[in-house]
């Protein structure tokens, strides 16, 4: 039998180019495809958001050391306390001691008893940042109803103080408790916070020098 073969023809340069592209395709599918895979099983996703969250709280640190510098700026130089009275101090006429029937006045005038905690431990410039802190905070805190806890303390993050400020949240009765710490260059200056809604209230406290944060002294009862 006589085999009858056609004639071969050779591939020209247009095909050539079709297959390539062919090939360059599959080869792109095959990428994406890869790459949902490890997307999905969480190998590589989430590489860049990982890397954005990690760059956030560096952000809410920085922004809150502007805040801090700012009212810094607006305050007396560091080591002056005119709240530590530095002599004795005689009543005046118009305020005559008061004795007991019976007793004896005494000979040399009454001092007064020295200031403890805050006002005695804290300098005019901490007075005075601390100012500067509790106008803004009671005036938010003022403003949030039913003031749990994680309220307060998104109300405070959106205040520019970062969670490694804010301590010890804790709701009673009156509302939420909580501490600022507002140590700066070797000051020990804090807040105590009461979120109550229209009675929300802050007050300065005393916190150690150094370390984790603890509360020495304060005039919150």
């Amino acid at each position: 039998m006589t085999h009858i073969r056609g004639p071969v023809s050779k591939p020209t340069s247009g095909r050539r180019v079709l297959a390539a592209a062919a090939l360059t395709a599959v080869a792109a599918l095959a990428l994406t495809a890869c790459g949902t895979e490890q997307n999905d099983g969480g190998g590589k996703a989430g590489s860049t958001g990982s890397s954005t969250v990690s760059q956030q709280p560096s952000t809410e640190r920085t922004a809150a050391q502007a805040l801090f510098d700012r009212f810094a700026k607006a305050c007396p130089e560091r080591g002056v306390n005119s709240r530590r009275p530095t002599g004795a101090s005689k009543p005046g006429p118009e305020e005559p001691e008061s004795i007991a029937p019976g007793e004896t006045p005494p000979a040399d005038p009454i001092e007064p008893a020295p200031p403890t905690g805050p006002e005695a431990e804290l300098d005019d410039r901490d007075w005075c940042v601390s100012a500067h802190h509790e106008q803004r905070v009671i005036a938010a805190l003022q403003m949030l109803a039913d003031p749990t806890p994680a309220k307060v303390r998104k109300t405070l993050n959106g205040l520019g103080y970062t969670d490694e400020r804010i301590h010890h949240l804790k709701q009673d009765r009156k509302g939420t408790r909580f501490y600022l710490d507002l140590r700066e260059d070797g000051g020990r200056l804090c807040e105590s916070g009461l979120a109550a809604e229209a009675v929300s209230d802050v007050v300065p406290c005393v916190a150690v020098a150094e370390g984790p944060f603890k509360v020495t002294s304060e005039t919150r009862q």
